[in-house]
């Protein structure tokens, strides 16, 4: 097209990096297709979620104080329940992030005595302190709940033989983090993830399989409430919010588990009946309705890093011709200056405070220092253009988000621009 080129030069991509980008872009068509074919049958599935259930216009109005009878509020939990196919829902703006979502699950399900077991190794950062895994106050430790874990398999494979050694009588709950963390392990697809939770029904068929489905929410047609997940936790400033919602979180699954995090999310003997919405009703619903097709972007964005990047001779995860699970792209660059200039090519992309430079620094929860780029129109949401990564070995960054396509090959083209400008790559 005429003027395209002149655009993205007046935005700081040279000619190099454009014309390597749309080189690498030529061979990117049928992916893209895969992956617009996958966002039609999720868009498709929450419509129907929303006409069954009736959604009107009246559900788009918030209560305030106590919050009883907020038909809003009710109608969107049972949307919910309807697209992850479960018991019930519990989606509030009261829950302030994924980690709060994913500590309100497990805390209200595990009782002193239990213990808690990870059959597919570390935790994300965050969650460490939730556990006791380093220590810290109110932690599940501090409350008498125990914990184990099983490390994957050199080749990322579950190590069933480990798994069944560690379920014993007091494993309560297995917690299954679908997305890699702060790791370059692969992400769990929906099929691994059903083979591993009837794996551990098999063994001891009440154990609670929880699975954190952060950053995979419609990357595929099948979630992992329908392989057998009792209960699935996620953010609202990641997938499902479209980017629109401004903050919250959710737990679909069986109605006991969700019931339980109710009662702790609120109080013991008022669970879901409280909670004023506060006039957020109309950007949940609507941003349910478009994260199908803002992931799809996000989706597209992510393989596009990977197939930019990895003939370069970085290591990607996932590689350039892998499956997708979910919108997290790592590149590892094996030196902090990667890093550095990578999360400020994305910064400089951004429509909101592009003229900042983020900077590693020490965030609370993690055990190293952290940069993170996110000029975004909701504080952190991870499914606009971010990039994040710690400061430690191997050097890794981890890319996500993109409400739309465009942005997001932006985005990844003024990343390489960054890169190239420190001298650290030749095109």
């Amino acid at each position: 097209m005429d003027g395209l080129q002149d655009i993205y030069a007046q935005m700081g991509i040279g000619k190099k990096v454009y014309e390597y980008g749309e080189a690498v872009l030529e061979k990117l068509a049928g992916r893209f297709r895969g992956i617009d074919e996958i966002a039609e049958y999720n868009q498709l599935k929450v419509v129907q979620a929303m006409q069954e259930c009736q959604v009107s216009e009246a559900c788009l109005l918030g209560t305030t104080g106590y919050g009883y009878n907020d038909l809003g509020r009710d109608k969107l939990e049972e949307v919910y329940a309807h697209v992850f196919h479960t018991e019930d829902a519990l989606v509030r703006p009261q829950i302030t992030c994924g980690t709060h979502a994913l500590a309100l699950a497990l805390m209200s399900n595990l009782r002193p005595g239990d213990e808690l077991l990870s059959p597919v190794g570390k935790p994300y950062d965050t969650l460490e302190e939730v556990i006791g895994i380093r220590p810290s106050r109110g932690s599940l430790a501090e409350y008498g709940v125990s914990y184990r874990q099983v490390d994957l398999l050199s080749d990322g494979a579950f190590d069933y033989e480990g798994i069944r050694k560690a379920v014993n009588g007091k494993t309560r709950l297995v917690t299954i983090q679908r997305s890699k963390g702060y790791q370059t392990r692969p992400t769990l697809s929906i099929k691994r993830i059903g083979e591993l939770i009837a794996f551990l029904k098999g063994l001891k068929p009440d154990v609670i399989c929880m699975v954190d489905n952060c950053y995979g929410e419609f990357v595929e047609v099948r979630e992992p409430s329908d392989v057998g997940a009792d209960m699935v936790v996620g953010s609202l400033i990641k997938n499902p919010g479209g980017g629109l919602a401004p903050i919250g979180g959710y737990i679909a699954g069986r109605k006991e588990c969700v019931e339980n995090a109710a009662y702790r999310l609120t109080s013991p003997g008022l669970g879901k009946e409280v909670g004023a919405s506060l006039g957020v009703l109309k950007d949940f619903y609507q941003g349910l309705f478009l994260a199908p097709s803002v992931t799809a972007a996000a989706l597209k964005g992510a393989v596009f890093a990977a197939n930019l990047y990895e003939p370069l001779g970085y290591d990607v995860v996932p590689d350039a011709s892998e499956s997708r699970h979910d919108i997290i792209q790592a590149i590892t660059f094996g030196s902090p200056e990667g890093v550095i200039a990578f999360c400020q090519g994305i910064q400089a992309a951004a429509p909101v405070d592009s003229h900042v430079t983020p900077e590693p620094w020490d965030m609370p929860g993690y055990d190293a220092p952290v940069i993170m780029a996110a000029g975004a129109f909701v504080a952190g949401s991870s499914i606009e253009l971010s990039a994040d990564g710690p400061i430690k070995p191997p050097y890794a960054v981890y890319f996500q988000g993109g409400l739309t396509w465009q942005h997001a090959k932006f985005g990844i083209l003024r990343s390489l621009q960054a890169v190239l400008d420190k001298g650290l790559v030749i095109l």
